[in-house]
């Protein structure tokens, strides 16, 4: 009987001293971890970065000199087209400036579907029918109307912004007949149209304006009274 209990004894103090040299294991590769410099990794632990040196190439659609529309501003020239880099990202982009608002506005190349060809020819005909056409005003609140005729204005089809210049048209210039904010967004789009018929038609401003209120039936009170 004491042999065996001398086993046991043997046994447990064996099974102690292999839990104190695990612990010492694990407490040693605790230390290691917690040493460990950040950024530090393994030849399997290391993470691969890689860097974007230049955003993604695409053609450019449009030339120095080119008039474009961009939806919230309206007719522009680009004046350039320049690179830049930001964020150690190589970017191209183009200069447009804004002749009516006196604005210079960089866009991206791959940003370049914000920007539209000005209208043709034909489109600009296209347009001179609008405006001679029955306005269609809608019977509904004029804060839901004029909500409906800034998203057209800002949306860069020229066909909707001549639909807003014919339904806001009072053919008139006294300002009596219309609220300030119906005349603020006839202004508006008609200076918008004007512009583009300027650009596409290469004449004076004052040539456009006539074509334009002509159309529209502005003049007809004035011929009326000549």
């Amino acid at each position: 009987m004491p042999k065996k209990i001398k086993k046991v004894k043997k046994i447990k103090k064996v099974k102690k001293v292999k839990k104190k040299s695990k612990n010492l294991v694990e407490k040693k590769n605790k230390d290691i971890s917690l040493t460990k410099k950040p950024g530090s990794f393994s030849s399997e632990e290391k993470v691969e970065i890689k860097k974007i040196k230049k955003q993604p190439t695409e053609k450019k659609q449009f030339n120095i000199k080119d008039f474009v529309v961009y939806p919230k501003h309206g007719v522009g020239k680009i004046i350039a087209v320049e690179k830049a880099t930001i964020g150690q990202i190589d970017i191209q982009f183009y200069k447009i400036f804004i002749e009516k608002e006196k604005l210079t506005l960089t866009v991206p190349i791959n940003q370049q579907f914000n920007l539209r060809p000005i209208a043709s020819s034909n489109q600009i005909n296209k347009c001179i029918s609008i405006l001679k056409s029955k306005p269609k005003v809608k019977r509904t609140m004029w804060s839901r109307r004029a909500q409906e005729y800034d998203q057209k204005i800002n949306s860069g089809k020229i066909y909707e912004l001549a639909e807003v210049v014919r339904d806001l048209n009072k053919n008139t210039d006294i300002i009596a007949d219309q609220s300030y904010s119906e005349r603020q967004l006839f202004e508006k789009s008609y200076e918008r149209l004007k512009s583009e018929f300027e650009a596409v038609l290469k004449t004076t401003p004052e040539e456009v304006q006539k074509k334009m209120d002509k159309a529209l039936g502005r003049n007809q009170n004035l011929t009326e009274a000549e």
